[in-house]
Parts: structure tokens; sequence; C-alpha cells
């Protein structure tokens, strides 16, 4: 059992996440150990193992963390809107995830070795705030896109969600992939986060009002 006030094991975890969303921002997943998020935090190494026993359960965590700071905004957009057209629906979608570049970025990853190398209790965790967003974006079909039939519902969700593992990789372009891109031949639009997200959900909803 962890010691100390549930403030203080909260203030812990925080700081062993944001040491690791620190270099996250720099550095790939492959490359970040454990001894390099200890030297970021104010505590021994071995503290670390107190809240996290393996890397993959401290990005779990950050994860987990991006669908709560995602689930925020839609509640948002459900609680502040009366009515919305579906392409205003669309759009609204689009930009709250224009704003997560982080969320994107991990969804990109290998989430079976993450969620592999994580305790149970953890990965309910994540799939608590993972399923608040299905839940969510459900919500906001049935409140904004009376029209669409439960089937019709479940497809969006489910050609949505697979969909969002792959915005990060068709809008984070690196110019090293750009080069080798006009070398091969290939012909790629390149699109923002907002244009794919928007032009996905408009073909699954509809554009009508």
């Amino acid at each position: 059992m962890i010691k100390g006030t549930p403030e203080l094991i909260a203030d812990r975890r925080e700081t062993i996440i944001n040491a690791c969303e620190q270099l996250y921002a720099t550095m790939p997943f492959r490359e970040i150990t454990l001894k390099e998020i200890g030297a970021l935090v104010p505590f021994s190494r071995p503290t670390i193992y107190n809240y996290f026993q393996t890397k993959e359960e401290i990005f779990l965590a950050l994860f987990t963390r991006e669908y709560d700071r995602w689930n925020a905004d839609l509640d948002a957009l459900l609680q502040e809107n009366r009515a919305l057209s579906k392409p205003q629906l669309a759009g609204k979608i689009a930009e709250t995830l224009t704003k997560r570049p982080q969320l994107l970025r991990l969804l990109a990853m290998n989430n079976f070795d993450m969620e592999a190398n994580s305790r149970p209790e953890l990965l309910t965790a994540f799939k608590t705030s993972y399923g608040r967003s299905l839940s969510l974006v459900q919500r906001l079909l049935r409140k904004f896109c009376p029209a669409l039939s439960d089937a019709e519902v479940q497809t969006v969700l489910y050609v949505f969600f697979p969909f969002m593992f792959g915005i990060y990789p068709y809008t984070a372009v690196t110019d090293k992939q750009k080069e080798a891109m006009k070398q091969a031949g290939v012909d790629f639009a390149y699109a923002s986060v907002y244009e794919l997200v928007y032009n996905c959900l408009i073909r699954l909803i509809g554009e009508s009002a």
C-alpha cells in the first residue's frame, strides 16, 4: 500500500505523468526510460515504483488523462449547445481533436504492448475513460442528429473511433517522409486534423441540417 495522504499520492502521480509528458514532447516512446523519467521528478527513482511498475503504466496513465481532457471538451459541447446542424457538430468535434495532438499521437502508438504491460486496475481506469468518450460521442449524435437510427449511430462509432488511430500519422508528416514520398512519386494530399475529422464525420452523419 502506498503511504501518504490522498493529496500527496495524487500529486506524486501527476508529477510522474508530467515528467513522462515532458519527455514525450521531444522523444519517441521507445527511447524514454524510467531512469530518464526519474531524473525529472523531485523524489528518488525507486519511489516511482510505488505508483507505476513499468514505463507502459505511466504512458497508459498519460493516455487516460488525455481521454479525460477530451471528455471534458465533449461534455462542454453537449451541455453548452441547445441545437447544432450536422456540419456544425462535425466542425465542433473536429475542433476538440485539433486541441488534442498528444491524444492523437498516443492513439497512433502500439497500444497492445502498452496495455499488456500494465496492471488490471490501471487498464480498467483507462478503459473507463475511453468508454466515456464513446458514450459522450453517442450522446452528441443522439442529441444533435435525432434522425439517425440506433444502427446508424453505432456505425458512426464503429467507423470513427478506429479512424482516430490514423489521424496523427496523416497530419504529422515529417520533412523526411515528405521527401521520400516525393521521390517515390506518391501524390499525397496533406490535410489538417480539422479537415480529416470534419470530412470523416460529415460523410458518416450527412451534410443536411
